[in-house]
């Protein structure tokens, strides 16, 4: 199983174990309060969302991944969503080993 399958998974996961933040108002609010550890924004995600999400996150220094589509992400965690943040540690660095392979 490749990469980036392994990572859709953890969303999966993530979800299910309800330590995920979705939605942009919300993620917002998480990058700003330091709930959010990592955050995925939809690669096709408008250009407007995708600049707020990233002046937000290097503003807080929260990591964020553009590795996948809107479709991709919404498969994921079984809900339509342009930007995800994951609000837990283990799953940071499980998520952010990945990416780095």
């Amino acid at each position: 199983m490749d990469k980036q399958q392994q990572l859709l998974n953890l969303l999966g996961l993530a979800k299910r174990a309800g330590k995920i933040i979705s939605g942009e108002e919300l993620v917002v609010k998480a990058i700003k309060n330091g709930q959010a550890k990592l955050v995925f924004v939809a690669s096709d995600a408008s250009a407007n969302l995708i600049k707020k999400i990233t002046d937000k996150s290097s503003y807080y220094e929260v990591t964020l991944a553009q590795n996948f589509s809107e479709i991709e992400l919404s498969n994921a965690i079984g809900t339509h969503r342009k930007v995800i943040a994951i609000a837990d540690n283990g799953f940071t660095k499980k998520m952010e080993s990945l990416m780095k392979m």
